[in-house]
């Protein structure tokens, strides 16, 4: 199959812009030997584009909320400028700009873990700029050898003990500091499915674009961190948020320990949440249905409630070039989703390959799986017709979702690289009647 590419207003500013990238990263390689160990202040930034198309495949039926059969190649690009100054000791003061575009696929819908992690629940044709961060970050040292800190976006370069106190207060993405991976959480970087760069079912507060107001506290000491959050909800599931309001929030606690498995690092963490806001009982929204002769909806019957889950979350590293990972994460399945994405069970796993053995230490490939279920209450709703945040076909032939990723990553320098991507879906929105569907994908990223 050929593809051809006609130079779109879309693909110039992409071009303009990664132009723009390659001066602005020589100009960094001039003055880095320059720099100093420790930042008072730091400029960082960065391009990504993920151009993504979706195979042909089978589809006796589609609804609302379903991946189309027939989607156009979509594409996504986002152009980040990182600000950080250290105003006291010990303190980051970060702020970033971003100018995002583009789409995903059949709008960001059709598929439970959604395959690409450049794509928001709100996508537009044009350019337009947001404020995706601005926070503070306070670190207190209490002790223990005194570590190197690397400078990097988000991070002045200094120096921290191993045991401290580090807190955090802003607008920011939950996953800034939660649920992170070393092989898997970075969609610019690693893997692009939603559900294996994040646990499926971690609904964490987060406006279309993922960010939202809050504040977290990380107590280190050691081989363990015990973090605590409190974050806003947006006021209705899957909604702006537009002002500082709590009513709708979100705490969570997550505990780390870091060992040595045969002289190699690895980490275990285990995270718990709860969302507490106005959402729809599947059940209470079947009742709804029958009783009015209708699909169910839950934005009929919503009431303040809670909504809990839990993530386990672990690393491995089996050489300095390879490394493992898995997530297995629960939550309640009573209620709507209501934040990230429709799925009540998740399991994946993976690995992370560097590419020195073959003679390319800045490469990397990896490859990942992922079956994503759901409760009981939401197969009868969905099966009743009823929509979700991402998926809803109008009916279902229950079956899990499962995904196999793969990605090769060509660095191209300190500042460049180029991925190829393929991911393969069964049952998309849980429905053995539709696909399978084959995505492939191709995304360039710079930064300086």
């Amino acid at each position: 199959m050929r593809y051809r590419f006609r130079p779109t207003p879309r693909r110039r500013l992409t071009a303009a812009l990664a132009s723009l990238a390659l001066v602005v990263s020589a100009l960094a390689d001039d003055t880095s030997a320059n720099a100093d160990t420790s930042e008072d202040w730091a400029v960082h930034g960065q391009l990504t584009n993920v151009t993504q198309h979706g195979a042909r495949f089978s589809a006796p039926y589609s609804g609302t909320n379903s991946l189309r059969p027939d989607a156009p190649t979509e594409e996504t690009t986002d152009t980040t400028l990182f600000l950080g100054i250290r105003p006291w000791a010990g303190a980051e003061l970060w702020v970033n700009g971003e100018v995002d575009q583009g789409r995903g696929l059949s709008n960001t819908l059709g598929v439970a873990g959604f395959p690409s992690g450049g794509a928001y629940k709100l996508g537009a044709n044009k350019p337009y700029a947001r404020l995706p961060r601005a926070f503070l970050r306070q670190t207190v040292s209490l002790g223990g050898e005194t570590q190197a800190v690397e400078g990097e976006a988000n991070q002045l370069a200094g120096s921290r003990t191993a045991d401290s106190l580090t807190l955090t207060f802003g607008k920011l993405a939950v996953t800034d500091v939660f649920d992170n991976n070393s092989y898997a959480h970075d969609p610019r970087a690693d893997f692009l499915n939603w559900t294996v760069i994040d646990a499926g079912t971690f609904d964490y507060a987060a406006d279309p674009w993922g960010y939202t107001f809050g504040f977290a506290a990380e107590w280190t000491q050691g081989w363990w961190t015990l973090r605590g959050g409190y974050f806003e909800l947006s006021p209705l599931p899957n909604s702006k948020i537009a002002n500082f309001n709590f009513r709708a929030n979100s705490p969570m606690v997550e505990a780390e320990a870091r060992y040595k498995l045969l002289g190699q690092p690895g980490k275990v963490k285990l995270l718990g949440f709860v969302n507490r806001a106005d959402m729809g009982s599947y059940r209470d929204a079947i009742a709804w249905g029958v009783q009015n002769g209708a699909a169910p909806d839950v934005t009929q019957v919503r009431h303040f409630a809670t909504r809990s889950g839990i993530v386990l979350n672990l690393e491995q590293a089996i050489s300095d070039d390879v490394g493992v990972f898995a997530r297995l994460s629960r939550d309640d399945g009573s209620k709507e989703a209501y934040e990230f994405t429709d799925i009540n069970k998740s399991l994946s796993a993976g690995v992370s390959i560097k590419g020195t053995s073959w003679g390319r230490a800045g490469d990397t490939f990896g490859a990942a799986i992922v079956t994503n279920a759901l409760s009981n209450d939401a197969k009868d709703y969905f099966a009743a017709g009823g929509m979700g945040i991402l998926i809803g076909d109008g009916k279902l032939n229950y079956a899990p979702e499962k995904i196999l990723e793969s990605y090769y990553a060509v660095g191209l320098g300190a500042h460049f690289a180029v991925s190829l991507d393929y991911q393969h879906v069964n049952n998309p929105a849980y429905n053995h009647d539709r696909g399978p569907v084959s995505i492939y994908s191709l995304r360039a990223h710079a930064q300086f």
